[in-house]
């Protein structure tokens, strides 16, 4: 497995918009796109306005399919409220989160 760090700024004011589209986006992804296993969003206490999703994947190769040049449609409707900086993708070592 993998997981993808996108690196988002959000304007404060703009961030429960944000929340709702990257919500819809996430459950679409991961009903529609093979090896897409959901997502998580994290937001700095220090700068709210830095956000970072990241994006669980059964393969790269399930990821890279779905990237196809770095902007995949499905995130177009985030695009337009927060600006992507980066993207890092990393290898699943292990995992001891609880629910």
């Amino acid at each position: 497995m993998i997981q993808v760090i996108y690196h988002w700024t959000v304007a404060p004011d703009k961030f429960l918009q944000f929340q709702k589209v990257w919500k819809s986006t996430t459950n679409y992804i991961h009903q529609n796109v093979e090896g897409a296993l959901g997502s998580r969003m994290i937001r700095s206490i220090e700068n709210p306005s830095e956000v970072r999703t990241i994006a669980k994947w059964r393969s790269i190769h399930d990821w890279s399919a779905f990237w196809e040049g770095e902007n995949p449609k499905e995130m177009s409707e985030m695009r337009l409220i927060g600006h992507r900086s980066s993207v890092e993708v990393f290898e699943e070592v292990e995992d001891q989160t609880y629910s």
